[in-house]
């Protein structure tokens, strides 16, 4: 989610390479067993910058996914609220438009600015330990061999790589902030503005679907249908969500289905059944 700069790094599951484009094709890689030394710098490459265009992609499609679900789930819950209050269309359409315009500059404002401020923190960061690597040298060097030997290399082995390491600063620095802050230096995978504009166009996307029957039946009809077409849309995230995770499709459908329909519930009681409760003034009183 949080690109350009200095990012965050990204552990996750295999990717779906039927998904997002053929990987280097059979007769390019060498077998399996082959040695080290087999493998081209061209080969390595184009291998490497695919399988890092695939961990941004999977970066946005997770902006894609909260933005959608959050759209579908939020204006579900208004348009039922105004329905159940007024039972007229022309005003739980206005309430439904009106969260779904208010949630998308929202979503991409709140996108951009998290985004922006966490990618200048891990900027900060990498200043001050590239400080570390030109002011204190054997420091750095010293905190790498650690770090190595925590990871399991030997102690002989781990002073050994950081010496050499050492001997090239920038790469120093680069293995000091990937294994101390868990962050890349200067990882290129797109600038904030996209995210904001994926995520508030999910967003807008996702509540577009609760809105749509009450523009087409009565609101006798079009309430359970707004909720069926937001149930329908939701599984069907899930399910398309599983192509990336390899997690059983309907469980994936299944699980986001089932989180969302909690978060709605809870949305709706609390802004309904509470203030009765409570005898609050509002659009349920």
């Amino acid at each position: 989610m949080h690109r350009g700069g200095a990012t965050s790094r990204r552990d996750g599951p295999a990717v779906d390479r039927g998904i997002l484009g053929p990987m280097t094709t059979a007769t390019d890689r060498p077998p399996l067993d082959a040695p080290a030394a087999a493998y081209s710098q061209a080969w390595l490459e184009e291998h490497l910058a695919e399988e890092r265009r695939a961990s941004s992609m999977l970066s946005e499609i997770r902006e894609i996914v909260f933005g959608a679900q959050d759209g579908l789930v939020s204006t579900l819950a208004v348009v039922a609220t105004v329905a159940g209050a007024s039972g007229q269309t022309f005003p739980i359409v206005v309430a439904g438009v009106a969260t779904g315009l208010a949630g998308v500059f929202s979503m991409a404002a709140g996108e951009y600015i998290g985004s922006k401020s966490q990618r200048e923190i891990f900027d900060a960061q990498v200043a001050g330990e590239r400080t570390e690597v030109d002011d204190r040298p054997g420091e750095a060097e010293a905190e790498v061999a650690f770090m190595l030997a925590e990871e399991g290399l030997g102690d002989d082995d781990a002073q050994r790589v950081a010496a050499i390491l050492a001997r090239h600063p920038e790469v120093l620095l680069r293995t000091m902030v990937s294994k101390e802050l868990g962050i890349q230096v200067d990882a290129e995978h797109g600038g904030v503005l996209r995210g904001a504009i994926l995520m508030g166009g999910a967003f807008g996307l996702g509540a577009a679907v609760p809105v749509i029957p009450f523009l087409l039946l009565p609101v006798s009809a079009a309430l359970p249908g707004a909720a069926l077409a937001t149930g329908i849309a939701l599984f069907g995230i899930g399910v398309v969500k599983s192509r990336w995770t390899r997690r059983s499709a309907l469980s994936s459908g299944l699980e986001i289905l089932t989180l969302a329909a909690v978060a709605g519930i809870a949305g709706y009681l609390f802004g309904t059944v509470l203030p009765q409760l409570l005898g609050v003034a509002g659009i349920a009183a």
